[in-house]
């Protein structure tokens, strides 16, 4: 069981709209808070770590970025840390994921070390920023994931109760239906 539970923003724990500024744009993903309150029942701080590169595009200013932010923690939160990286996708930052920077400092804020870490998201430089800074990761494919994502995923499960009940060790696992190949 992960000491710590990293979750990207868009797409995994709300739903994606891009460069979104408008906090009441802001929708839990079906399942998210349920999901969110497994961990906290099992006593597992809960953070948030995600690119928004829309504030680097002159798209988004970071007074925005924060109060989505501050609406999503209102819905879901609260949540023990967030690390938001404000870079293009260009800018070599070492926080922007796929590199580790953002799960590092957030298992550092957390005092937690970052391989008792996971990181759930819907997008392959979710799993790489995991893997980089050597936290474990569960991809929550959406229709944005590409396929070669999906197959590169050490953990794929098809929703966040899924996902978090993977890294709980409550995962169910259904019996094959008579008849079908499993």
């Amino acid at each position: 069981m992960p000491e710590a539970v990293l979750f990207d923003r868009d797409g995994t724990l709300v739903v994606d709209v891009p460069y979104n500024g408008d906090p009441d744009r802001v929708r839990p993903v079906p399942g998210a808070a349920a999901a969110l309150h497994l961990l906290r029942a099992a006593g597992i701080p809960v953070g948030v770590v995600s690119n928004q590169s829309g504030i680097a595009r002159g798209i988004l200013t970071t007074a925005q970025v924060d109060a989505v932010n501050r609406r999503v923690d209102e819905l879901l939160g609260p949540f023990a840390v967030w690390q938001v990286c404000p870079h293009g996708p260009d800018d070599g930052c070492p926080c922007r994921k796929p590199r580790p920077g953002m799960v590092l400092a957030a298992a550092h804020a957390l005092g937690v070390d970052p391989g008792a870490t996971a990181v759930i998201g819907d997008i392959g430089a979710d799993v790489r920023a995991a893997a980089a800074a050597g936290a474990a990761a569960v991809l929550v494919p959406t229709p944005v994931t590409r396929p070669e994502e999906v197959a590169a995923a050490p953990v794929v499960r098809v929703d966040l109760d899924a996902a978090v009940r993977h890294l709980l060790g409550t995962e169910q696992v259904a019996e094959p239906v008579p008849g079908r190949a499993s």
